[in-house]
């Protein structure tokens, strides 16, 4: 089993986020031993759906304007088109995911999260797949869409949509076990 002990991941994430794709991924973090916290625009609970429907809540760890991207090891950035497109807007979600990329630290970024990537000018000559309907948008972007279930891209691994939660999880893990911290605290 990968060990993640010491690592710290930001998941941010707002009302519409996919359920699975929050939940899922957490949960393998958290089996793995990484510390996670849910970073939302808002404090409180954000609402979760299964594609049209709402579903859970997910208690926020921190509101974004009291995070710092340099608190964190990696980003976990699930889809849903309502929570990215709300997310992708937001200065601080921008500056954040740019200063996570500029550090070269380690993205898992599933379904319409790609538009968060998009709105940060990220996409750019990086090689990624999403949920089939934004690939025009990852295109136009600068970016090279590709349709299968995970794709890694350098510090990048992303996926298209739930029913591809077992790869991507397993490629985030491995991903992200590149950058764990050790024991020590150094990277």
């Amino acid at each position: 089993m990968t060990k993640l002990t010491n690592l710290r991941v930001a998941v941010l994430a707002t009302d519409g986020f996919e359920e699975a794709e929050l939940t899922e991924p957490v949960k393998a973090l958290k089996e793995a031993g990484a510390q996670v916290e849910i970073l939302s625009t808002k404090s409180g609970q954000i609402q979760a759906f299964r594609h049209h429907d709402k579903s859970i809540t997910v208690n926020v760890d921190r509101v974004l304007d009291r995070a710092e991207a340099s608190e964190y090891d990696a980003v976990l950035l699930p889809g849903g088109a309502l929570n990215a497109d709300t997310l992708r807007m937001g200065p601080k979600v921008q500056s954040f995911l740019q200063q996570i990329q500029q550090a070269g630290k380690p993205f898992a970024v599933i379904c319409h999260a790609a538009w968060e990537l998009i709105s940060a000018n990220l996409v750019q000559g990086r090689t990624l797949t999403s949920y089939y309907t934004i690939q025009d948008d990852i295109r136009n972007a600068g970016g090279n869409w590709i349709d299968k279930e995970v794709v890694v891209d350098g510090n990048w691994v992303t996926s298209r949509q739930p029913d591809d939660i077992p790869a991507f999880n397993q490629e985030m893990l491995n991903l992200f076990a590149q950058f764990a911290p050790t024991a020590s605290g150094s990277h």
